[in-house]
């Protein structure tokens, strides 16, 4: 097995001082990157989706729970499985204390496209608490391209149609669910979508922050460009 080199304590401080710049570097690209994604313009929702959760049916809005902003996890779990997809499972286990989130005005959920019947039971083996509904016989999975069926609607994933996912190297009868994350804004009764990433975007996760750094209204920080977002809600790590 490859270890790294053996050092000095002397000459190990040099090379981390030289990549804390590099990783200084990053960050400060992170929050640039993290302000134009903020500065993203949005989309009104004008269909009535219809989920079904363990309280009966819901719309869109109600996933809200009365927050300000909605993260929807796209977990891949097919009407014909018995359990969701165990990559999908490594993802939410990273989502901790919900209250966090919920300090800045926000709520995740998770939704698939399997009904809440095998949902609940896979659920609860995993020892999950955060809210997860069915999108069965809805065209949600469709419209956000996380469920790929050509007889439903046009291939698309992560912004790249068809032809374009060939040439990736994507396989040629490219059907079934994939995952993703999709944020959402509420103005009242008014729901907009404002950000989707697939792939490896949905890396970017492990943390109540780089949930937040998703969303319209981001870590609701004084500093944050675009100026003038901040709600006053108390910091995540004064919520206890």
């Amino acid at each position: 097995m490859s270890l790294p080199r053996v050092v000095s304590r002397e000459e190990w401080l040099a090379a981390r001082k030289e990549l804390l710049e590099k990783e200084k570097k990053v960050t400060r690209i992170r929050d640039d990157l993290n302000a134009d994604r903020r500065r993203l313009p949005m989309v009104q929702i004008e269909k009535d989706y219809v989920f079904e959760g363990p309280d009966g049916r819901a719309s869109l809005l109600d996933l809200f729970e009365g927050r300000r902003q909605l993260i929807v996890d796209h977990y891949m779990f097919d009407p014909s499985w018995d359990d969701g997809c165990p990559s999908c499972a490594g993802r939410v286990d990273q989502y901790g204390n919900l209250d966090h989130l919920h300090a800045r005005d926000t709520t995740i959920a998770v939704v698939s496209r399997a009904p809440l019947a095998k949902i609940e039971p896979f659920k609860q083996r995993m020892g999950w608490t955060f809210p997860w509904y069915s999108s069965y016989g809805s065209d949600f999975n469709y419209d956000f391209h996380v469920t790929l069926d050509e007889s439903v609607a046009p291939i698309e994933y992560n912004y790249r149609d068809r032809a374009e996912l060939e040439q990736a190297g994507f396989p040629s009868d490219m059907t079934g669910e994939l995952h993703g994350t999709s944020a959402f804004l509420r103005d009242g009764a008014r729901v907009f979508h404002t950000y989707s990433t697939y792939g490896r975007g949905t890396e970017q996760v492990g943390g109540t922050h780089y949930y937040l750094d998703m969303t319209a209204l981001g870590r609701q920080e004084d500093w944050e460009e675009p100026a003038g977002r901040a709600t006053g809600a108390p910091r995540a790590d004064e919520v206890g």
